[in-house]
């Protein structure tokens, strides 16, 4: 292999993994207070924010988050959402992030819990990450430079 495609494949997997290592980000809103917030999801006004800026939970002192989560509520005919960073738990339902764990309770209650980790955003219904767009940028410049020097 020459020096050529071994730093290129070098600088790849760095940023690769300096995509893993920041943080998630999450989008953050209630629809009560942004009807934006609820689905379809608009994220025009919604903000995405780090996960690691916000406190941590005082009745968990150094529990950090590492996914997002989405909550649809029914509560008395009326839907709410919210959408924000998540603490505890598993990413979806036994790694699937396309499912969620669905409650009901009395006076018509109804409540889905969503987590997921897969990507920055992951809480909305779709966001592509620009991250990784980068990635399969530099995949695609360096196997073409790898074909150019073989």
């Amino acid at each position: 292999m020459s020096l050529i495609s071994k730093w290129l494949i070098s600088i790849i997997l760095l940023i690769f993994f300096i995509d893993r290592g920041f943080c998630i980000k999450c989008w953050n809103c209630r629809s009560s207070y942004d009807p934006n917030c609820a689905d379809p999801f608009d994220n025009t006004t919604i903000p995405v924010m780090e996960c690691d800026e916000k406190l941590g939970l005082a009745h968990l002192p150094g529990t950090k988050s590492s996914m997002c989560r989405k909550i649809r509520q029914k509560v008395n005919g009326e839907w709410h959402y919210f959408r924000d960073c998540a603490y505890l738990g598993e990413a979806g339902i036994q790694g699937d992030e396309r499912s969620c764990l669905m409650r009901t309770g009395t006076n018509n209650t109804i409540i889905e819990y969503c987590t997921c980790n897969s990507k920055d955003g992951c809480n909305s219904s779709s966001l592509i990450s620009p991250v990784h767009i980068v990635i399969f940028t530099l995949s695609y410049i360096s196997r073409f430079i790898l074909n150019i020097f073989s």
